[in-house]
């Protein structure tokens, strides 16, 4: 997961970055702050992942609140200008988004962030059979290889971890199990749902068939679903 903040300070421009935000499963706002000044005094005591940043802004615009970091985060530039671009570049910026941006200009710079931030704990875990989780259910604590899950299913207050061989009920929530899968491997199609890509048989209709179970993939998470596959090679 990608733990990201929004700077923007023209109010529909930061609901719609908001909203963007919140469709990409491996994106998660900490926080949005519409005065650069605000987002300054947050950023002296947090360092994000990820930066969503405008430039034109009072008193303080993006650029001069970018150099005054002593440690920057990753950024992706969010501006109606195109003017600023050279110097964001030099500023080592992932990317520049012209504003008005549609959604799959917008993933194609959250993928290449994924791409170059990166998550030390999820690289070790990605790529063999072997690879594993513990996870916490009602009596004890149970191991669980990543090649055998399916699917998981949110439950009120459990999940439901379903593998090849057995269900289980464990105590975490979505957030905390999507910061330890790998996320080039599983992906979050609807708020109670999440999905190996590699077990998926079919999709028709927006639903995701593994083995008997029928999967929604709801409209909120849809085009960020659909660019993913796209994205990794996995949709022709």
């Amino acid at each position: 997961m990608i733990n990201c903040i929004a700077v923007e300070d023209e109010p529909m421009a930061l609901k719609k970055l908001e909203s963007f935000i919140s469709d990409v499963p491996f994106l998660s706002l900490q926080a949005s702050f519409s005065s650069s000044l605000n987002a300054l005094n947050y950023l002296t005591t947090h360092t994000p992942d990820l930066l969503f940043l405008d430039i034109q802004m009072d008193k303080l615009n993006g650029i001069q609140l970018l150099e005054s970091l002593p440690n920057k985060p990753r950024v992706i530039i969010t501006t109606a200008f195109h003017e600023y671009a050279l110097k964001a570049y030099e500023l080592e910026v992932i990317d520049y988004l012209l504003k008005p941006y549609p959604f799959e200009r917008f993933m194609q710079a959250v993928v290449k962030a994924r791409e170059l931030i990166g998550n030390p704990v999820r690289e070790q875990k990605t790529g063999t059979a072997s690879d594993l989780i513990f996870v916490k259910t009602a009596y004890q604590i149970e191991r669980v290889f990543l090649n055998d899950i399916l699917y998981v299913e949110g439950m009120k207050d459990y999940l439901g971890i379903v593998t090849r061989q057995k269900r289980l009920m464990c105590l975490q929530n979505f957030t905390s199990l999507m910061n330890i899968l790998p996320e080039n491997d599983f992906v979050r199609v609807h708020k109670s749902w999440v999905v190996a890509l590699n077990k998926i048989e079919s999709i028709s209709n927006h639903r995701i068939h593994i083995g008997d179970q029928i999967i929604p993939v709801s409209e909120s998470y849809q085009k960020a679903f659909y660019l993913i596959l796209k994205t990794h090679g996995r949709l022709l």
